[in-house]
């Protein structure tokens, strides 16, 4: 029981080393103590050291250990994950010109309310160019589509963020 709650304790504390911590890249005493090393192992001890203690925790709300909160989140990953589960629906959806797959990937891509039906209208123009055939894959679904978006003016602010 001790090991699998050691390893669950692990698991968790090492996802934030993926990711951009919150409160900034230099928050924390992992940062500091590993400040200029790089590689996934350097990270990964970093990540446990902040995540295990709670100095990032507390260094964003007291403003100390080298974190901030002024900075807006973002995440610099794409969301593959739902365009792979609905891929099928997506595909029809594009293919009608509207539905809720098409815009659930418009809100994944961030996509404007006031932009979204312009979007299904522009991906539908497109739909032979993005499922170009029926084998294609959610990455080259999400490549196509973004060639497409930076063609239109409207919406080539959503392929740059994207």
């Amino acid at each position: 029981m001790k090991r699998i709650l050691l390893g669950s304790l692990l698991a968790a504390a090492s996802l934030n080393a993926f990711a951009e911590a919150p409160g900034g890249p230099g928050c924390g005493w992992g940062n500091m103590l590993f400040e200029g090393q790089r590689g996934l192992p350097s990270h990964l001890v970093a990540s446990t050291t902040n995540g295990t203690s709670g100095n990032a925790t507390f260094g964003m709300t007291s403003g100390t250990n080298g974190c901030s909160t002024k900075g807006a989140l973002r995440y610099d990953g794409k969301s593959m994950l739902v365009l792979s589960s609905i891929m099928t629906e997506l595909s029809e959806d594009m293919a009608k010109g509207e539905g809720e797959a098409l815009t659930t990937y418009a809100v994944v891509l961030g996509v404007q309310p006031q932009d979204r039906a312009h979007f299904a209208a522009v991906t539908h123009q497109h739909f032979a160019q993005i499922f170009s055939s029926a084998d294609v894959t959610a990455e080259q679904v999400h490549a196509a589509t973004l060639a497409v978006l930076k063609q239109d003016a409207r919406l080539a602010q959503y392929a740059d963020k994207a």
